[in-house]
Formats: C-alpha cells, structure tokens, sequence
C-alpha cells in the first residue's frame, strides 16, 4: 500500500486557477500508474487524469486542455494543475496510486470549489 496525502483544494471563481498536489510515501518510480480522480455530489468517481512511470498522460474529455497532470520524482508528488476552472469542476479530489501486485490506493481527497 502506498500512503497518498492531498492538498490544494479550496474556493475559486469560475475561469480561476488551483494546483492540487499529492505526496506519496515511497518513491514514484515504484508506482506504475498516478491519478487524479474526482467525486461531485450525487455522482459516481471519475477518472479526471493519470500519469503512468514512463510519463504517458490520459485526461477525460471534460478536462483536456485545461488540467495539467505531472510529477516531481524528488518530492515523490504528483500534481494537477488545474486552469480555466468551471462550476461543474466542482467536487472531491482524490489521489489514486497503483501498484502492480500490490494494488490501488487512494488519498482522503481534497475539495475544490469553484463558485462566484
């Protein structure tokens, strides 16, 4: 298991910006997949972004050319950079963290508002 803290969430007025950072426990060259997913009320998780080891990205439609999905080896952190921020951006943010024969983890999340 890979132990994942988020932070960076909070409120923000539509077309504003936030950048939600996730600190790992081990190394992320240990890691085979990093995402981002994301829970608005009344609604089921989603995939939001991920970032394999080998640097591939995949972001969901809603989000492409607005969020940013990287990592920082050093600070074994991945983030999301998030711009152009909208209403429906609304929701919990969890960090997700998979690891080839051990499993999926996942942070508690961190709640982003946007909302003028």
């Amino acid at each position: 298991q890979v132990q994942l803290v988020e932070s960076g969430g909070g409120l923000v007025q539509p077309g504003g910006s936030l950048r939600l950072s996730c600190a790992a426990s081990r190394s992320i060259f240990t890691i085979n997949n990093m995402g981002w997913y994301r829970q608005a009320p009344g609604k089921e998780r989603e995939l939001v972004a991920f970032i394999t080891s080998g640097g591939s990205t995949n972001y969901a439609d809603s989000v492409k050319g607005r969020f940013t999905i990287s990592t920082d080896n050093a600070k074994n952190t991945v983030y999301l950079q998030m711009n152009n921020l909208k209403p429906e951006d609304t929701a919990v943010y969890y960090c997700n963290a998979i690891v080839v024969g051990t499993g999926r983890s996942w942070g508690k999340g961190t709640l982003v508002t946007v909302s003028s």
